[in-house]
Order: structure tokens, then C-alpha cells, then sequence
């Protein structure tokens, strides 16, 4: 049997256990809908390792005290404001959108109102996808025939089997104002120093303008298409030599591929308001990548924000948050987005594992704490073998299907980190503010929003072996809450 954890409230479901698919939803339209606080009062959501889901209503009528040391406290001022919020989402790869197109219909309506919808779901408004194929392709493809420098060629018929569909989906459950960004992993092999799209690599600096170019033609075929396209990223993982589709560009070869060709071939063609992300890879390079090309007046004219990722920080010590704050502060009229990230190393015994979830929450909390204005995890969804990957790179997503099982509600399965993420994305809109909340002792992790309505949003996660009681501070009122072990709560005011 193939299933994750059962100890949240829908992470397992089969026939077994006999819970119908639509027990997700009535428990998600409590959870995860839309909440209306009354004026002096205010709602937890938790999510517990060990209890499940509860929802709880509390009245703010304490008066503030004095804190003293031997309380754990969390402290939350919506009067100082930071960074306004941009929203969350995921991918759509072939990967993802493979899988999609071999569920029955009305698996996949489920699917799109479980990430999509603003009600029922995770109200995901982000999307990324791939230009030419990634590691999460069945096989390695671009859009021209190749040696074809003057793009004359040029033909998407590859993305109209499923990622369009898929992406067209999503877009109607979710409304027009989701934004979709697009993130090529390698240029067309004839282009590049190695002649291969894979290991690597480096773009030859004579096909600098076609490959400009190639951007341009691939945005303007999705929104002939009906699929508006908000930004790009220039390069998937620059620094990175892969055996999948992967090249290699040094921090002033971006800059210059931006100052030179991108950007100013972008504008040419009525495409200047695309949002231009720069570095798209790690935590630990992320300060010396924005220096090299921001310090640049004319390439950073063209730059809306940084891209990163998690993956050689993520399970260390120190994941490096603080670079991300050093970067934000030093060039504070740029955005820095999370662009991808994901447990790796797949394996079906696992997928049931709290901790995938607790990291999720522990990384998206420390990154708006420095700066960050929206997430986008990996793959939005994957097969039960953490794929399909051409180069056998399986993944653990956020949900898994069950292809042998295309029309049964049990070949949905849910891992908590479905519902970690949702803690975050279902209540924190677009346009919010994060503001300040700090916690007293570090045994909490804690961030805060305030919501354009002016609804405060809270997020306390606890991933100790205790129960932890604390006092919750806010607009001169007090309240005392619990948080149990390995759990998160969302707090609405």
C-alpha cells in the first residue's frame, strides 16, 4: 500500500481506511476557506503531528501585561511594516503536467481546486514553468530544429500536449491574476561550448542574440496562445553542471547577457514590463551574484528581483537566511523570490515523514523574515515514483498520484507538506505586508502579515519534542495560547 502519514487528517486515503475524497473538503472548507473574525476575537488553524487539525476560537479581551522571563512570548506590531507580499505557488513541468493528463477528469478538477481555488484550496497564485525541456521531462527537447540559429523553426506543438492544458486549467480556477514565470535549464545544444544540452556547458557568446531572441518567441506564442506570461528567469541554476539539461554562466556573463541582449531585446519587442528575475540557484552565492550584476546601472534597470533556491543550505546548521537579508537590504527596490525547491532522493517509505513538512515552514518563515516577497515549490505534483524524470532525479512533492489508479480519489495522496504550505498560502494574499513579530525564546519560529484588509495574519511553528504555552502579544491586548509538539498554527485577527 502505497500512502503517507495518518495522523493529519487526510494524509491517508485508501479504501482501507475508507475515507471518500470529499471528507478533504469539508474539513478544507473549514481549514483552509475563507475565515471572518469577529471584532474582538481571534481564530487559530493548527496542524499537529500527532492530533490532527483543530480550529479554535478565541476572545482578545486580556489586557496587556508585563512580560517577564520565564514566559515564552511572541510579540507582534502591526505598525511596523516590511516587504509587500507577492503570493505562492509552484511549478507546472512536463513532469507534472504528464501525470495530469493521465488522471480522469474529475481527478484533475480536484486537483486544480486543491492549489488553486481561493476558497477550497491553497489559493496559489504563482506558477513556474520550464522553456525546452528540465530534468523533470520524459526526454530532452527544444523548439527548433537544431543548427537552426535564425529560429525560422520555431514551434511549441511539444508544450500543447500537456503543459498548456494543464496551465490553462489552472488559470481558470485560479483567475487572471496569477502570475507565470518561465526559467529555461539549457539553450539548444548547437549553442553552447559543450554541443550537448546536458552537463553543463556554457552559451557561445555568437548566439547571445538568437538566444535573446528565442525568449521573445516563446512568450509571444503562450499569450497568442491565451496564456499571459509575468516574468522569466534568465537561467536555471547557473552555477550548476547537472547531468540533466544544465549551462553554466558566470556572474558578468549573466550581467552581460542582460545588458547586452536580453533586456534591450525584450524591450525592442514590446515585452519590457516582463519581470526580469537574475541567479535563480542557491542561498550561499546569492550576495556575489546580485553585486556583479546590480552594481550595473544599465543591466540593473532591467532587474524586478533575485531568484533562489535551497538546495545546498536547506539541511545545514545554517541554511543562510541571513544572505538573503544582507541582499535585500543592500538593494532594497529589488525583490527576492524563492524559485524552487523540494525534498529530494524519493523514496515511497518516506513520504509520510513530519520533518519534510516542519522544513517547508522552518525555510518559509526565515525567509520572509529576511526579505522575501513570495515562494514557488518545485513540482506541483508527481507520479508515485516521484516522477517522471529522465535522468532518474526523483523528487517527493507536495502531493503524489497514484497513476495505476487514475479515476479513484485514492490515488490523491497528501503529505503534510500540502498542509504546511497551505498554513502559509491560503491566508497570506497578495498584497499583504509582512510586519514585525518576534518571538522570546527560539524554541518558536514566528513571522506576521497584515493582509490589505487589515487582517493580521500570524504563523508560530513549533517543531520541539514539547507542548509549548505562550503569550501572544498584539495591539495592547494579550492572550495566552498553546501550540503542541511538532505542529503549526495560523492565527487570524
Amino acid at each position: 500500500m502505497f500512502f503517507c502519514h495518518d495522523s493529519c487528517f487526510c494524509l491517508y486515503i485508501s479504501k482501507v481506511k475508507n475515507i471518500p475524497f470529499l471528507f478533504f473538503f469539508v474539513v478544507a472548507a473549514e481549514l483552509f476557506g475563507q475565515t471572518k473574525t469577529e471584532l474582538n476575537a481571534f481564530k487559530v488553524i493548527a496542524t499537529s503531528k500527532f492530533s490532527g487539525n483543530k480550529v479554535s476560537t478565541f476572545a482578545l479581551e486580556q489586557k496587556s501585561t508585563q512580560p517577564i522571563e520565564s514566559e515564552i512570548s511572541v510579540f507582534v506590531n502591526p505598525a511596523a511594516k516590511f516587504q509587500t507580499m507577492l503570493g505562492f505557488g509552484a511549478a507546472i513541468t512536463d513532469a507534472s503536467a504528464e501525470v495530469y493528463a493521465k488522471m480522469s477528469p474529475s481527478i484533475q478538477k480536484k486537483l486544480m481546486t486543491m492549489f488553486f481555488h481561493k476558497d477550497s484550496g491553497l489559493a496559489y497564485n504563482i506558477i513556474r514553468t520550464n522553456m525546452n525541456s528540465c530534468d523533470f521531462s520524459s526526454y530532452s527537447y527544444t523548439y527548433i530544429k537544431e543548427g537552426d540559429a535564425s529560429l525560422s523553426t520555431f514551434d511549441i506543438a511539444q508544450d500543447r500536449k500537456f503543459k498548456m492544458p494543464m496551465i490553462s486549467d489552472a488559470l481558470e480556477m485560479s483567475g487572471s491574476s496569477t502570475k507565470i514565470y518561465i526559467s529555461p535549464w539549457s539553450p539548444p545544444a548547437f549553442m553552447k561550448l559543450n554541443k550537448s544540452v546536458l552537463h553543463g556547458g556554457s552559451l557561445l557568446h555568437e548566439y547571445y542574440p538568437a538566444w535573446a531572441n528565442y525568449f521573445v518567441k516563446f512568450i509571444q506564442a503562450y499569450e497568442k496562445s491565451g496564456i499571459p506570461i509575468w516574468g522569466l528567469t534568465i537561467q536555471n541554476e547557473p552555477m550548476a553542471t547537472q547531468i540533466w539539461e544544465s549551462c553554466i554562466y558566470t556572474a558578468e556573463e549573466e550581467r552581460d547577457f542582460l545588458k547586452y541582449h536580453l533586456g534591450p531585446t525584450l524591450a525592442k519587442n514590446g515585452l519590457g514590463n516582463k519581470k526580469i528575475i537574475v541567479w535563480d540557484h542557491n542561498r550561499d552565492l546569492i550576495y556575489h551574484r546580485a553585486n556583479t550584476i546590480l552594481s550595473d546601472k544599465v543591466a540593473a534597470k532591467y532587474v524586478w528581483g533575485i531568484g533562489y533556491h535551497w538546495y545546498e543550505t536547506w539541511t545545514g546548521a545554517d541554511p543562510l537566511h541571513a544572505n538573503l537579508g544582507l541582499t535585500q537590504s543592500t538593494y532594497s527596490d529589488k525583490n527576492i523570490l524563492f524559485t524552487e525547491g523540494c525534498k529530494e532522493q524519493f523514496n515511497a517509505q518516506n513520504i509520510g515523514d513530519w520533518a519534510i513538512g516542519e522544513k517547508y515552514a522552518k525555510n518559509i518563515i526565515n525567509d520572509f523574515n529576511n526579505g522575501v516577497v513570495g515562494w514557488t515549490d518545485w513540482n506541483i505534483f508527481l507520479d508515485e515514483k516521484g516522477g517522471p524524470n529522465h535522468v532518474g532525479n526523483y523528487c517527493f512533492a507536495p502531493v503524489h498520484l497514484n497513476t495505476q489508479k487514475p479515476m479513484s480519489d485514492s490515488s490523491i495522496i497528501i503529505t503534510n507538506a500540502f498542509h504546511y504550505m497551505g498554513h502559509f498560502s491560503k491566508y497570506v494574499q497578495a498584497g499583504a505586508k509582512r510586519i514585525a513579530c518576534s518571538p522570546s525564546r527560539s524554541t518558536l519560529q514566528t513571522v506576521a502579515f497584515e493582509n490589505p484588509n487589515k487582517q493580521v495574519v500570524i504563523v508560530v511553528l513549533n517543531t520541539s519534542e514539547s507542548p509549548i504555552k505562550y503569550k501572544l502579544y498584539l495591539n495592547n491586548k494579550m492572550q495566552e495560547i498553546s501550540i503542541e509538539s511538532h505542529s503549526i498554527q495560523t492565527i487570524l485577527k
